[in-house]
């Protein structure tokens, strides 16, 4: 790339007053942030702001590694790197200082410094995206990362900082930007920033579409009238308690009327219980009167026998026969089913009709439906559990909208993985619907001894 080494240059990057960029600038340079998502809609500069901080470094420390990660390579080469050109070009960097690898997917800078663009797609092969947990890089740049489980962030994260960093005194570095989602970035970023609770070492910044001072006229104009409701309240407005992913099950709002759908009626008693798996979930026991749940009751590390005692005395208390309990039959469940003779619930059992897959994303599918007509209400006993059903109510999805077979919830694990938890109140909940189910009256539990 010829001799440009001995030419000093000073770099400049004009925000235009944005001033949300400007503070992710100051927790990019400070010494204490180590983790930074920025944006929250549509226009708010987050890809150029990206690049410019990636190439500022890489341009400055020689022989220093970088990485932008995306899911699709493909998405990456047909708009990152165009915004990649477009900063270095406002940088006045000559072409003579770098050159892309396009075989290898890189940037090749003068100094010997390098910019990898990552593909982070999941691969069967390797679940849990072990493959970056051998890289060294100094810092690095995941964009759309509302697109990102929490296994192949983790493992990017541990990615950087593990190159030249020392020597430059540089601190380990990683930006995501985004727009709203409701996976890691909900629960780490923006809950615990509304909350309070955000650690030192993380930073959130929200980010609006008039923050950015260089978007064409008529703008947002443009997304006003084009985008949908939900896509307005996410997108435009940046409102994180939104999601538009077509495989959600159950709408927002319909989610937050089931704390307010006082006109449901009084009916028959129920018990749906989830009992927690070797102890380390929650056992969550929801005592219902018709489609009403009247009561929820919370269990931690309970022992099978105290589980049997508990719901045994609340059928006692609300005149509900053992026919109309139901307990997870999973796991430890077992147990607490054989204890009290009530219905067994078992996750990949039959479905009793339709075109579902097993019995639990058949009352999944119907528990959907039935919110989403309010005729259910819960009476809730805190704003901790509220919030643990609607984050829970939120992950309800179809495990593969474009597939012509079975519908399929998506499964427990892998709503663990975008929630850091069991999704034990949304299990009980749908529970309810087995009751519903043709010819359920008649079936009774039993086993092979």
């Amino acid at each position: 790339m010829g001799n440009t080494d001995k030419i000093s240059m000073e770099i400049i990057f004009n925000t235009n007053g944005n001033e949300k960029q400007k503070q992710v600038c100051r927790y990019w340079m400070d010494g204490e942030t180590t983790e930074i998502a920025y944006g929250g809609s549509k226009g708010s500069g987050k890809s150029y702001l990206g690049c410019s901080l990636i190439f500022a470094d890489a341009l400055i420390y020689p022989d220093t590694l970088y990485f932008i990660a995306r899911k699709s390579l493909n998405d990456l080469r047909k708009y990152t790197v165009p915004s990649i050109f477009e900063v270095l070009d406002n940088y006045k960097v000559a072409k003579g200082y770098y050159k892309f690898n396009g075989q290898d997917n890189y940037f090749q800078l003068y100094n010997k410094s390098k910019v990898f663009l990552i593909e982070a797609k999941y691969m069967p092969s390797d679940p849990l995206y072990q493959r970056f947990g051998s890289m060294q890089m100094t810092r690095g740049w995941i964009e759309e990362a509302g697109e990102f489980e929490t296994a192949s962030k983790s493992n990017l994260s541990a990615s950087i900082g593990r190159w030249k960093n020392e020597l430059y005194k540089l601190p380990a570095k990683l930006l995501m930007t985004c727009n709203p989602s409701k996976n890691f970035l909900y629960k780490d970023f923006y809950k615990k920033n509304r909350e309070g609770s955000l650690e030192p070492w993380r930073k959130f910044v929200q980010a609006y579409p008039q923050d950015n001072k260089k978007l064409p006229e008529g703008y947002i104009d443009h997304l006003v009238k084009t985008l949908t409701a939900n896509e307005k309240e996410r997108l435009l407005y940046g409102n994180w308690e939104y999601d538009d992913d077509p495989a959600v099950l159950i709408e927002y709002d319909h989610i937050i009327d089931l704390f307010k759908n006082e006109h449901v009626k009084d009916g028959q008693g129920f018990i749906t219980a989830d009992i927690a798996r070797k102890g380390k979930d929650n056992t969550t026991i929801f005592i219902w009167a018709g489609f009403k749940v009247v009561k929820i009751i919370t269990l931690k590390k309970s022992l099978t026998t105290e589980t049997a005692k508990q719901i045994k005395a609340q059928a006692n208390a609300f005149n509900i026969p053992m026919s109309r309990v139901v307990c997870d039959e999973d796991g430890v469940g077992g147990g607490v089913v054989d204890q009290l003779s009530c219905k067994g619930f078992v996750n990949n059992s039959k479905a009793i009709e339709g075109n579902y897959s097993n019995l639990k994303s058949e009352c999944g599918f119907k528990l959907a439906e039935k919110i989403n007509k309010a005729e259910i209400f819960i009476s809730c006993p805190d704003e901790t559990t509220k919030a643990y059903i609607i984050e829970e109510l939120e992950q309800i999805k179809h495990s593969d909208v474009d597939s012509e077979g079975k519908l399929t919830m998506m499964s427990k694990e892998k709503v663990k993985e975008r929630i850091g938890r069991s999704p034990d109140y949304s299990d009980a909940l749908l529970m309810r619907m087995y009751f519903e189910l043709p010819h359920v009256g008649k079936i009774t539990h039993w086993k092979i001894s």
